[in-house]
């Protein structure tokens, strides 16, 4: 337990997995959280008037050990989880969420916060400061320092409960996904399976230690067979069973999870002064109210809703022509689409995946960073991993491979899905960036996905949208790792909601362009450049059923604002049914018929479980800022040194340290506009 509890004495700090025993845990996070409050107490009991050196300053840097100890902890339950590792997260959420509120709740913390935030304008703070102070008074009074005793035990009673259920959520989302399988013993039910999707099947059985090939949930398995399996019945099967994940009225159903946390949320918001859940979570985003957000998708909707139509009639009709199908289902949305798009382009995955080599498309990301930026990335075998498959690397500059330069970052990748593994892809760190006493700590930042592994045969070869999720999860790493603020808690991505995504999102458009391309998609075997026709082809596909895309996002953020933007009176009332519910908050946004066994709900783990709830606008949001920006770079050349530098220095460095509004424009010049999204995604 002890190593939990101080500062490890690893190269770089970085984690010591391979000594963390699963008993050690729970002591060292009741140990921690001990160490913490007798920080805070500290603060508190400090006989000095307060500053914001010794208070605001002290309370961003306390609970060092805690904060390395949850990232760790949290960070493996979602890559490399347990049963046993599960239930000590449904033990110490509460304890978490208990100091946490005893943090926020705490009248002599705040009284020295109050007092500091009240003298803010004779102090001569940086802007850094400003926002910090403003931060923590906001962050405290949004958590109930203005509450009387008996709403604040109200708010912790709410909190604790909020904590558990959205881990229970998550628990059984993972374990209705690994719960199914389809085994398929008939090889002529393969039929329109590319070689290595049946290769990896017949893996996956033998894995289970089962006859003929197994397909699962798991995205590298699902996505090809919905996309390319020839047989619409085992289409149905397989997307039935993704689709009622949480709704099969079991032990792991959801529907009770998602009405109590709207429920619990909507209390909490409505005990702390506001009229929704969305009006709480938006006072700290950049759309700033459930109004401008509903506003923002609708007006999204009514230009992307005809052409979606339009491209939904084609597919019907293509489908009709092709095999008598009368009516499109989900299950034959994928499959379709292929289809059509082969026809159209004459280019499909298969063509493409041999030029893109999992190690190859990671290098090509790596050199893209290096010519924006200046930071090479060298792997290294003397860092500790929490699994075999994870490579790790330091990111030095300045970019110079013969000298070793300083220490930027030290970066983990985790690209395979295995069982203890939720679906999806995310970036997250291990240890953030911050400045103390004059030493600039340099973060810890992990990429996890879930791609095609590699088969006894091939590599891992990636489906370009693969690439893109690759190049997406980097660009929030790069987020992290360039990082270079004084404290910890507006470091890297620490930055309003629908502000995140748009380094991610920027990155997805190098994927697109030749200069780029040119760098990294290398046939496998031959070592041949992609040929240009492909290239020329994956730009003019780019917005291939853009339309029907764009309706399925506004589809999803106009559900998280249905749940959590409506006021009182929404809240008081139950959700009686959630498939219902879902229904109505769909009915403007349906192209497919219903498919009566399914609800997204139940499954949507963005906004139940993540951090998503009243944000899932914000990847639209934040498409209108990338394609903004991007716009800029392609103005002065895709790998122009003077765009980069600003990017890097009003964007990528300088965390949630101003507003996100200011820093746009301070690397742009001006605000975005919608127009640059719109045309690329050819909606105008």
């Amino acid at each position: 337990m002890k190593v939990l509890t101080q500062r490890f004495t690893t190269k770089y700090e970085t984690a010591p997995f391979s000594v963390i025993k699963m008993e050690d845990y729970k002591p060292a996070f009741e140990e921690n959280i001990k160490n913490a409050k007798a920080e805070i107490d500290a603060i508190i009991n400090n006989p000095d008037a307060p500053t914001f050196e010794n208070t605001l300053e002290a309370l961003d840097f306390a609970g060092y050990p805690l904060d390395r100890l949850s990232s760790i902890f949290f960070n493996l339950n979602s890559a490399e989880t347990t049963d046993e590792m599960q239930k000590i997260a449904q033990e110490v959420s509460p304890l978490l969420t208990e100091f946490g509120n005893d943090i926020t709740l705490n009248e002599d913390l705040f009284k020295r916060i109050k007092a500091v935030y009240d003298a803010k304008d004779s102090l001569n703070l940086t802007t850094e400061q400003h926002t910090l102070l403003d931060k923590k008074y906001k962050g405290f009074v949004r958590n109930g320092a203005l509450l009387n005793e008996e709403q604040k035990k109200k708010l912790r009673e709410i909190d604790t409960q909020l904590a558990k259920l959205k881990l229970t959520f998550g628990e059984n989302v993972l374990a209705e996904t690994n719960n199914y399988h389809l085994q398929i013993t008939n090889e002529a039910d393969l039929k329109g399976l590319p070689e290595g999707v049946v290769e990896a099947a017949k893996a996956e059985a033998e894995n289970r230690q089962l006859d003929g090939w197994v397909f699962t949930l798991d995205m590298p398995s699902y996505l090809p067979f919905m996309t390319y399996a020839d047989n619409r019945e085992l289409r149905k099967e397989l997307a039935i069973s993704a689709g009622k994940k949480g709704f099969q009225n079991n032990e792991y159903d959801n529907q009770n999870n998602v009405k109590d946390i709207v429920r619990l949320r909507h209390e909490r918001a409505n005990l702390l002064g506001y009229a929704s859940h969305a009006h709480f979570v938006l006072e700290e985003r950049m759309a700033q109210n459930p109004e401008k957000v509903i506003s923002f998708l609708n007006d999204m909707l009514e230009k992307a809703k005809p052409a979606a139509q339009k491209q939904f009639e084609e597919l019907t009709a293509f489908a009709k022509e092709l095999d008598e199908i009368d009516h499109l289902e989900k299950w034959d949305s994928a499959y379709y689409s292929e289809k059509l798009k082969q026809k159209l382009f004459n280019l499909d995955d298969e063509k493409l995946k041999p030029y893109f080599k999992l190690e190859n498309v990671l290098n090509g990301a790596f050199t893209i960073a290096e010519k924006l930026y200046g930071i090479t990335f060298k792997e290294v075998f003397d860092i500790e991993k929490y699994h075999k498959d994870v490579t790790t690397y330091e990111v030095l500059f300045p970019s110079s491979r013969e000298s070793e330069g300083e220490l930027v970052a030290v970066f983990y990748a985790d690209f395979f899905p295995r069982k203890g593994k939720r679906n999806g892809a995310w970036m997250t760190s291990f240890k953030s960036q911050s400045i103390k006493n004059g030493v600039n700590d340099r973060p810890h930042v992990s990429n996890v996905c879930n791609f095609t592994p590699p088969t006894p045969s091939k590599p891992s070869l990636l489906t370009f949208n693969e690439v893109t999720t690759l190049f997406h999860e980097f660009g929030h790493g790069l987020h992290g790792m360039l990082a270079n603020t004084t404290y910890p808690s507006l470091s890297g991505t620490s930055v309003y909601w629908d502000f995140v995504e748009l380094p991610s999102q920027v990155m997805e458009n190098w994927c697109y362009e030749p200069e780029a391309l040119a760098l990294f998609a290398k046939h496998y075997e031959t070592g041949e450049i992609i040929p240009q026709e492909y290239v020329e082809k994956i730009k003019e596909s780019a917005n291939f059923l853009e339309g029907i895309a764009t309706l399925r996002q506004l589809s999803f953020g106009l559900l998280d604002m249905a749940y959590h933007g409506k006021s009182s009176s929404f809240g008081g009332q139950a959700i009686d049914d959630v498939k219902t519910f879902e229904e109505k908050a769909f009915e403007n946004t349906k192209l497919y018929p219903d498919v009566a066994e399914n609800c997204m709900s139940t499954s949507f783990s963005h906004i139940f479980q993540g951090g998503y709830s009243s944000g899932y606008y914000s990847y639209k949001w934040a498409e209108v800022l990338d394609a903004d920006a991007f716009a800029f770079f392609q103005e002065k050349g895709i790998f122009d040194k003077e765009v980069a530098t600003k990017f890097k220095d009003n964007i990528l460095s300088k965390g949630g340290t101003e507003l996100p509004m200011e820093l746009y424009k301070k690397f742009r010049g001006k605000e975005p506009k919608p127009d640059a999204l719109l045309k690329r995604a050819g909606l105008i």
